[in-house]
């Protein structure tokens, strides 16, 4: 039996995916179609970055976000890694590693949590993601 496939869902992934007029929402799709059996991973900062997406978008899209990510949390095939003082550390420290780069914490403690996990896929277009050597599916 082969081991089943794990991904990283990053918060450009989930605003295409939740947000029928982004221009990635098809792609996100299909995707989301072809991974249909594989394990998605993401962290509770990916969806705090979510949510601050969805929070200028008026009360309908707000309440849709919400209901979303409260479906997600309780999704078989979805794993969301818990916010914890380490992680916040852990990617400050990647932060700081990378003063040249243009990486937001939140994506440095999804790269540390893929590291962590040994996840190498991620739903972005994210180029900062293949700076680190994922494969970024979205590129």
């Amino acid at each position: 039996m082969n081991p089943r496939r794990t991904v990283f869902a990053d918060a450009f992934y989930w605003v295409a995916l939740l947000n029928p007029t982004d221009s990635s929402h098809d792609r996100a799709l299909s995707l989301s179609t072809s991974l249909r059996d594989a394990l998605v991973v993401t962290t509770e900062e990916v969806f705090t970055e979510v949510l601050a997406y969805f929070s200028g978008r008026g009360q309908t899209s707000r309440t849709r976000a919400a209901q979303a990510i409260r479906l997600l949390l309780e999704t078989d095939g979805v794993h969301v890694m818990a916010q914890s003082h380490d992680s916040f550390v852990a990617g400050l420290d990647l932060y700081e590693a990378r003063p040249d780069k243009g990486y937001s914490l939140t994506d440095c403690i999804s790269m540390h949590a893929m590291k962590a996990e040994g996840i190498t896929d991620v739903l972005t277009n994210d180029e900062h993601f293949t700076q680190e050597g994922f494969n970024a599916l979205f590129r």
